[in-house]
């Protein structure tokens, strides 16, 4: 309700400073409502938060870490997002009637959002702009951020634009899905987000090839992420890995990450099974490492920059192996049952993009469980997408639009 945030007061400095409000909470509460009925008298009301047997025991352990935290209260309260989050999820898709109104609903909304971050810019550019002001980050002073809380947040938005908007222009109307692709570009460009913009190009093309060559799925999305995570988190905990990603002239610490990563590696060594509860680690007003707090910046971290590893400081490696499940594994069992005429659709391409992008971009920053995130929520969406996508079966009046060839 409030969608412009100023950075720099000094209450932005205190992890416990919200910008909710009772407003907020009332309006996200009586949407959940209304997609919860809606979803509840939905014929498919059966696919809501599934695999249930997977997730009510995943939940439950997140409930269980968190209760013999230090912080259970945090813990609670981001579990019950978390849930909330998946449900509205596995509803959104039971939404609309067609993958023609899908496409104009997401349409319309990327539309809204990328006329409001350019609304920020323009007229309010002291709370859309990154200011030299800004107490926590002033070197991001001149870099877009639009009505997002930080320059990444909005960057990882226009990929996930620039991808919708692919779509669009295949599924729904050419003109819209142009007008999204170029406005998200040009947004994107003005982030100053690195890693998304590269990640942008990269994405596309491995989604070419994650979707024409089948022998290349596992190693893309299994193999790929575990050689990101290990050349990146690696190089922060293996000497001779950093010393050869630096010999290639890359930035071994990936932006000043590698002490985060030094030190979360640390701490999940002293506690690896239960973790240290959901939430109840990073920006807490105590860290619990060794009987006692830790001098170093890192201590100082909003998160660990990276989901997986985050996931297992939080829930330990139960936590860890369960998600690992949730977002890689079942996808690509879904993937593999895909009929074949659906296999190279438009919406099943642009599921396959957006999840590719974001187990590989979980490798940089904080994502998973995250129940506000605009990324975690998509994410989610096309998880269920997926999973709709491998037992579908084309109607008569959608064989009628497509092509004699792929009908």
């Amino acid at each position: 309700m409030t969608p412009f945030v100023d950075l720099t007061g000094e209450n932005i400095l205190d992890p416990s400073a919200g910008n909710s409000n009772r407003l907020n909470q009332i309006v996200s509460l009586s949407l959940f409502a209304g997609t919860l009925c809606y979803g509840l008298f939905h014929p498919l009301r059966a696919t809501i938060l599934q695999p249930r047997a997977l997730l009510l025991p995943m939940f439950g352990w997140f409930l269980f870490v968190s209760l013999i935290s230090n912080h259970p209260m945090l813990g609670i309260k981001a579990v019950v997002l978390t849930v909330m989050a998946t449900i509205n999820a596995s509803i959104y898709l039971l939404m609309p009637s067609s993958e023609k109104q899908f496409a104009k609903m997401l349409a319309i909304g990327t539309l809204i959002t990328l006329a409001t971050a350019y609304y920020g810019v323009v007229f309010k550019p002291e709370l859309s702009i990154h200011q030299l002001s800004e107490l926590r980050e002033p070197m991001n002073a001149g870099m877009w951020r639009g009505h997002f809380p930080h320059k990444n947040s909005a960057a990882a938005a226009m990929v996930l634009a620039c991808f919708f908007g692919l779509f669009v222009m295949n599924a729904w109307s050419r003109l819209a899905g142009i007008a999204i692709v170029v406005l998200s570009v040009v947004f994107l460009l003005h982030t100053g987000g690195k890693t998304s913009s590269a990640m942008l190009p990269g994405i596309l093309i491995l989604a070419f090839m994650f979707e024409h060559f089948r022998f290349l799925r596992i190693p893309i999305a299994v193999g790929g992420v575990a050689l990101f995570n290990l050349f990146a988190v690696g190089s922060a905990v293996i000497k001779p890995l950093g010393d050869f990603i630096s010999s290639l002239g890359i930035d071994a610490t990936f932006t000043n990450r590698a002490d985060i990563w030094r030190f979360a590696f640390t701490a999940l060594s002293e506690n690896p099974v239960t973790g240290y509860g959901i939430k109840a680690f990073w920006q807490t007003q105590e860290l619990v490492y060794s009987g006692g707090a830790v001098e170093t910046w890192a201590v100082a971290a909003a998160n660990g920059h990276n989901s997986y590893l985050d996931i297992a400081l939080m829930a330990g490696i139960p936590g860890l192996l369960m998600t690992l499940v949730w977002v890689l594994f079942l996808p690509l069992r879904d993937i593999s049952r895909l009929p074949a005429a659906i296999e190279h659709s438009d919406l099943t391409r642009l599921f396959i993009r957006v999840w590719l992008y974001v187990i590989f971009n979980a490798g940089l920053e904080s994502l998973f469980f995250e129940g506000g995130n605009l990324l975690w929520f998509t994410f989610l969406y096309c998880l269920y997408g997926l999973r709709f996508q491998s037992s579908a079966t084309l109607t008569g009046e959608r064989l009628a639009e497509r092509p004699a060839a792929h009908a």
